[in-house]
């Protein structure tokens, strides 16, 4: 179990605090989601990180399983939202009810949790998919002129299907910029789906332990803030930003024959946050490059445009990453 931070005397204390707390999650993780090591990576350093992460995957891959099970080891309030058609931005805020007294008051929507899934925002209408948007920029929404702060910490996973076209709202590139990671979910092994089928087709139950706090989660998300960062590794997340936008000073050859658009200034942001805390769950005192580059896909696939000639020749978003190593 995770001390609290009461205890933790000095930042180096600290850190290893939070990488046997990182441990801890993932063994505890894993005793109900079977693989997806580096997806259960992503997330819990998504959220020490106090960011948002979009999860891409076709249907039954234990997207919501996930979410909820983390949300139980982190001891948070959690909350589902099935997103259709139909929902309207009143639907995940809230709105305002006439009480018994002929008083209007605030009747909180499932926005307000520690986790949120959205699950499968890209079926919902842009009008809601930016109220929710909104939310987890100001971590907080207004109605009727009054500001309602969200719970903290406050953390959106969302879910999207990548193969169903009809009936969608693909989110803009704008809006994609909101979220840290771009985590892609894979099918299992052979070996891994057959302990899946093993699981979910016998009478096994598993009782989950409380690992960290939202107070820990909160401090956490202050001490990757703290952990300092050498000059050469801030220049490097920075110079593989700004490597991405075509037809600019430091554009290599590949970005300008096959991306449109690059990163903005938020990409070079969470790729030293990420860093920095992909250090401390290893329990590294300052991230080096190669900590950049781990968390270098996650957090570009989704903040590059390719182009039709990329699409042409079978290039795509982490081929253009990789070869900017």
């Amino acid at each position: 179990m995770a001390t609290t931070d009461t205890a933790y005397k000095t930042d180096v204390e600290a850190v290893n605090g939070l990488a046997q707390a990182y441990t801890d999650l993932k063994s505890e993780i894993a005793k109900v989601i079977i693989g997806q090591d580096d997806v259960v990576k992503a997330v819990i350093i998504s959220l020490f990180s106090n960011g948002h992460s979009l999860l891409v995957g076709v249907p039954g891959l234990a997207k919501t399983l996930l979410v909820s099970t983390i949300a139980e080891v982190l001891d948070l309030d959690f909350k589902r939202i099935q997103f259709t058609p139909d929902l309207m931005p009143s639907d995940i805020i809230g709105s305002e009810i006439l009480g018994e007294n002929r008083q209007f008051k605030f009747n909180k929507g499932p926005l307000f949790s520690n986790i949120v899934l959205a699950d499968e925002i890209n079926r919902t209408p842009p009008k809601t998919q930016a109220a929710l948007l909104e939310a987890m920029q100001e971590r907080s929404v207004t109605v009727s002129g009054v500001r309602h702060k969200l719970s903290a910490p406050f953390f959106v996973l969302a879910t999207q299907n990548p193969i169903e076209q009809e009936g969608t709202y693909p989110l803009p590139e704008a809006q994609l910029d909101r979220f840290m990671f771009n985590i892609p979910l894979d099918y299992p092994s052979y070996d891994e789906e057959i302990q899946v089928v093993k699981a979910t087709t016998s009478k096994q139950s598993y009782k989950l332990n409380h690992i960290v706090t939202a107070d820990q989660i909160l401090y956490f998300q202050q001490l990757i803030k703290k952990i300092p960062i050498a000059d050469n590794v801030l220049e490097y997340a920075v110079s593989l930003a700004t490597k991405t936008r075509p037809n600019t000073q430091k554009a290599p050859q590949v970005v300008n024959d096959y991306i449109s658009w690059g990163a903005g200034p938020r990409a070079s942001q969470y790729l030293v946050l990420g860093a920095k805390c992909h250090a401390a769950v290893q329990g590294k005192y300052s991230p080096d490059i190669e900590d950049v580059q781990a968390i270098a896909k996650l957090v570009l696939r989704h903040r590059i445009v390719r182009n039709y000639k990329a699409e042409a020749d079978g290039i795509n978003e982490e081929n253009v990453i990789e070869k900017l190593f």
